[in-house]
């Protein structure tokens, strides 16, 4: 099985990855993600997708997933302590931004918290973070990114999605799967709370919907979005790991 011409040994020297399991269509990346975490996989390990049958997004939402459409993949991650809070989605969102950036710097990624990527005010994709306890004790969890590379993206959503190759025509999944996947496996070492620094580059790149929107103050050490209100007040809204 290879993925846009790379067999599972060459995704993993161009990703670092110490395991890489291509599939052609699945449900979910993130279904395999937890299958490989209660077999034991090392932290980093790597599932692609094709097509997802039934991609998820939060609440339960499908996430549009076609054949050869976009960068559907999950990271098993064992961090050695858990994240507090929202903390990892903020990272993971982080991190996708920075990788798109860092492939195709025209582009001027966003991040709408938690887990909305966002490309010339439409969404480009979407993250999904989720973990398995044992008790107190996490026991691991698995970032899903669903990122639209090549569209085309379904008429009925065009007013509110994009591809990036709608910005960027020489994208491909290979390039943008090169700068993500390292940036997402190492979020494992990340302390359980945000520090000031990643709190102040989610400001410098949050994305607030509508004109007269309330303006996004930051995120807190936790995850949760501080908004500040037209009449001043300061709104806390929590998004749980």
């Amino acid at each position: 099985m290879t993925y846009d011409g790379l067999d599972g040994r060459g995704l993993e020297r161009l990703t670092g990855a110490p395991f890489v399991e291509i599939h052609a269509s699945l449900p979910s990346t993130l279904d395999v993600a937890h299958e490989l975490g209660a077999r034991g996989a090392p932290s980093g390990a790597l599932v692609l997708a094709d097509e997802q049958t039934a991609g998820r997004g939060r609440h339960g939402r499908a996430w549009h997933s076609p054949a050869g459409a976009g960068l559907w993949l999950a990271v098993l991650l064992r961090p050695a302590r858990a994240p507090v809070g929202g903390a990892l989605a903020i990272r993971a969102g982080l991190a996708a931004v920075d990788a798109i950036a860092h492939a195709v710097p025209e582009v001027g990624p966003r991040l709408r918290w938690p887990n909305d990527l966002i490309a010339a005010g439409r969404k480009a994709g979407g993250i999904l973070c989720e973990a398995r306890w044992s008790g107190e004790r996490l026991g691991w969890a698995a970032v899903g990114v669903g990122i639209n590379v090549r569209g085309p993206v379904p008429v009925e959503l065009a007013d509110r999605a994009i591809a990036l190759q709608d910005l960027a025509l020489g994208l491909t999944r290979v390039v943008l799967l090169a700068a993500l996947a390292p940036r997402i496996a190492a979020l494992a070492d990340r302390p359980p709370e945000l520090e000031d620094g990643e709190r102040e580059q989610f400001g410098a790149v949050c994305w607030v919907e509508g004109e007269g929107a309330r303006d996004a103050a930051t995120v807190d050490r936790e995850g949760a979005l501080l908004v500040r209100t037209g009449a001043g007040l300061l709104d806390r809204r929590v998004f749980p790991f």
